[in-house]
């Protein structure tokens, strides 16, 4: 009887270490559909000037060509909750899938810019409906304790999708002299920067068809024998029958999923869902994109060539996944509040340097140059800025999307915090080529304005979500709709 608590001691590790690599494969391939996003997103950087040539356009057209995408982002966010919670994850993965394998090769294709714009909003719906998707499902089947490292594989799997894109783009740009040159079969490169995009959508619809439907989808669908099964892989036997009776009591206490669960007294919302598209809305306002989506051509005005904008370009990618990999490390270690709070006060700090080192630019347009040493500080504050964001907005808002909302109203919550991160992307986007008209200074400057009302939003409005779990947040929602919780929490981890 003495040796039998070693024996037992002895025997957790394994399965712990078990399902845990279980749980991480899995949430690996829902990751995939971040790796699209980053790529799909990304892609257009390194085309950019070729598509003003090849179709004459003017800086506002070309703004709405590049950002086109970003409101199929939100049409797709829009609708990706209702769908995961008709048809379940899963499926809707292989449906952004193929929406992303449509976008690549319509876009590759185009023969006109409103066609060019048509198959970059299709492709730009997969990437809301994979924005809504990943981060839903990773945190309902991530054990409690592992739930912020998973959750932040969707936006190490953005950056890594990023940063394949530049290489990509870079890659092809070299290899035929230049974005507008003749590549393979008459087709110039910026062509088949879009439709190499193909391959990872068509291993994203493959690899999505091998892994389990959530648990807590397969439980309100009365699924409950498959639901222990996929529990098993995550979570160990001993732990599955407890996790099952807190599903089931969870859906028990509320009633079917829909949009109306999220209205509330302020201003048609309640206010855990307010607080969601808030994170979100200032994650874009903070001008991350901008970096992303015009640094090849920012570069270029300030004296690099294609070739070099393309590769410093390529160099602030792989920072921006290195810095997501330290995020990961100490997600679940220092919490989510924290993080965001020294994202914050970093990014003011950088996005404000480079509002400064452009007001010594000289010229405009085509023209516009920094002198020395304005342009190496203001290049080595970009990549000080991406550091910060990375490190903490780029994955933190996925985790909390993921996890802040109950059961009852995640989905739906997830769609419209998703959708109006779209469309401020979106805004975002489109208004840089005016803002930068303007005059760069006065376009840095705002969004450090932004970093700063971000960091007083998070100090005052968001709460820490580190270890709890998705049964137990303690939020708006389950405070004006649940029964009072019990005195005593079942054992274990998770």
């Amino acid at each position: 009887m003495v040796d039998e608590p070693s024996r037992a001691a002895a025997q957790t590790p394994p399965e712990d270490e078990h399902t845990t690599g279980r749980a991480l494969l899995i949430s690996v391939v829902a990751a995939i559909g971040g790796f699209l996003f980053g790529f799909d997103t990304a892609v257009i950087n390194g085309a950019v000037d070729a598509i003003r040539e090849e179709f004459d356009l003017s800086s506002f057209a070309l703004g709405f060509t590049v950002a086109i995408a970003l409101l199929g982002s939100a049409v797709g966010a829009w609708f990706a909750g209702a769908a995961a919670d008709r048809w379940g994850r899963v499926r809707v993965m292989v449906i952004a899938a193929g929406l992303f394998a449509a976008g690549a090769i319509g876009s590759g294709l185009a023969t006109a810019a409103w066609d060019l714009a048509l198959w970059r909003f299709v492709g730009g719906v997969g990437v809301g409906v994979a924005s809504v998707i990943a981060p839903a499902y990773i945190a309902e089947i991530a054990p409690a304790h592992l739930r912020g490292r998973l959750g932040s594989l969707q936006q190490l799997a953005i950056v890594t999708g990023i940063f394949v894109a530049l290489l990509s783009d870079a890659f092809l740009a070299r290899l035929a002299g230049g974005a507008d040159q003749e590549l393979w079969f008459g087709l110039p490169a910026w062509r088949w920067m879009f439709l190499t995009m193909l391959v990872p959508a068509l291993a994203y619809g493959v690899l999505a068809l091998q892994i389990p439907e959530s648990p807590r989808w397969l439980v309100a669908r009365g699924d409950d024998d498959t639901a222990r099964q996929v529990l098993r892989q995550v979570l160990g036997s001993a732990r599955v029958d407890t996790k099952i009776r807190e599903i089931q009591d969870s859906l028990n206490r509320e009633h079917r999923p829909r949009m109306s669960d999220i209205r509330g007294r302020n201003l048609g919302l309640l206010p855990i869902v307010w607080v969601g598209i808030l994170l979100s809305v200032f994650q874009q306002f903070v001008g991350i994109n901008v970096i992303f989506y015009y640094s090849t051509t920012l570069w270029r005005s300030v004296g690099f060539t294609e070739e070099s904008a393309l590769t410093i370009t390529v160099i602030t990618s792989v920072t921006n996944v290195v810095v997501t990999l330290v995020a990961i490390s100490l997600i679940d270690k220092i919490g989510r509040k924290p993080l965001l709070l020294i994202g914050s006060a970093g990014m003011a700090v950088t996005l404000g340097l480079m509002a400064i080192c452009f007001t010594q630019a000289t010229g405009s347009g085509d023209t516009l140059s920094l002198p020395d040493p304005w342009g190496t500080i203001a290049l080595v504050a970009a990549n000080l800025y991406v550091v910060f964001f990375g490190v903490s907005w780029g994955p933190v808002v996925w985790v909390l999307l993921g996890e802040m909302f109950s059961n009852q109203i995640r989905a739906a919550a997830l769609a419209v915090a998703a959708a109006a991160q779209w469309l401020a992307n979106f805004l975002i986007s489109t208004t840089f080529p005016a803002l930068a008209s303007i005059g760069l200074s006065f376009a840095y400057g705002l969004y450090t304005a932004f970093a700063v009302l971000s960091f007083v939003f998070v100090m005052r409005y968001v709460h820490e979500t580190k270890g709890r779990e998705l049964e137990h947040m303690d939020n708006a929602v389950g405070r004006a709709r649940r029964a009072p919780a019990p005195a005593t929490r079942p054992p274990g981890r998770t």
